[in-house]
């Protein structure tokens, strides 16, 4: 009996270690613009190279990333189709929409690849120069600020800054990172929640300043720069981006994609496109990145819980 339990289990599991195998392209689903500022392309091309088959990064953007979640949960868990995202639409989604049109726990982790520190940005003439500038000009009057999206991981990082500190703080929704840059380099809002993928350009050429890193540590290309918690305010939002299957997806498969994923994650060209976007390369399992997710979307829920946000 055990024997005949094993024997379909192989057969069940052929089609996808077949469809894996072959030189048919890989859809990479990207549910935010522009993924890892430029360098998630670059990924998607180092993995190509390491899996033996083509890479094609296709943008499905919107509502904080369950556009992109949704197009990979409804794919066939074949192989051929995996996600590059950040873990908004897993962790923050799953407490403020009531029908995602997926289920996040179903959805099963291949790695992560990389840390998409979140920073507040002014424009380089800003009188803004620290977390307390911010705090003390909402105080005095409502100060904007753009983010990649409503629930998006440093819009959630703003509401617990304005929940720890008070003041005004009006958020300005956007799709996407670039557009919350470049609404605050054109002066529409007063800074933005991004990540540093998305303003290094800017930063670099002098027309954005970072005045905060919103995660546990400093970047490591801006070491200058404090974070929220180191000027006063203990509060760090991490966001984290890695790979993901759709739900059913064999465990040979995902083995598979994960030892792939751990060498283009060490790959030189990745790391120096990395570097050059502001991405900090961070490497974990699957199992790690899943117990991660997990952990961060309960904490997600608490925080949210606290602001009062109910599921619509």
């Amino acid at each position: 009996m055990n024997a005949v339990v094993r024997l379909l289990g192989v057969v069940l599991l052929w089609p996808g270690l077949v469809a894996a195998q072959t030189d048919r392209p890989i859809t990479m689903v990207s549910p935010f613009p522009n993924p890892g500022g430029g360098s998630g392309r670059v990924f998607a091309e180092v993995l190509g190279r390491e899996l033996g088959q083509p890479v094609v990064l296709m943008q499905r953007d919107g509502a904080a990333g369950m556009v992109g979640m949704r197009v990979l949960a409804t794919s066939a868990p074949d192989g051929l189709t995996i996600a590059y995202t950040a873990m908004t639409p897993l962790v923050v989604q799953p407490h403020v929409v009531r029908d995602l049109g997926y289920r996040p726990e179903a959805i099963p982790a291949i790695c992560n690849v990389a840390e998409n520190v979140a920073a507040l940005v002014v424009r380089a003439d800003s009188p803004m120069r620290t977390v307390a500038d911010v705090v003390a000009a909402a105080q005095r009057g409502p100060v904007t600020y753009g983010s990649a999206g409503t629930n998006s991981l440093p819009h959630l990082g703003m509401a617990r800054l304005q929940a720890l500190t008070g003041g005004e703080m009006v958020h300005v929704p956007h799709r996407g990172d670039p557009a919350a840059v470049t609404e605050t380099y054109a002066g529409r809002v007063d800074l933005a929640a991004v990540s540093v993928a998305a303003a290094s350009a800017m930063v670099g050429s002098g027309d954005l300043r970072i005045i905060a890193m919103m995660g546990r540590a400093r970047h490591p290309e801006f070491p200058a720069v404090p974070t929220v918690t180191e000027q006063g305010v203990a509060m760090a939002q991490q966001s984290f981006a890695g790979l993901y299957a759709p739900p059913g997806t064999p465990q040979l498969v995902l083995d598979r994609y994960e030892a792939a994923c751990r060498r283009a994650a060490d790959d030189s060209v990745y790391r120096r496109s990395a570097q050059v976007s502001g991405v900090v390369v961070t490497f974990m399992s699957g199992r790690e990145l899943s117990a991660m997710v997990a952990e961060e979307r309960r904490n997600a829920g608490l925080a949210l819980h606290a602001m009062g946000v109910q599921p619509q």
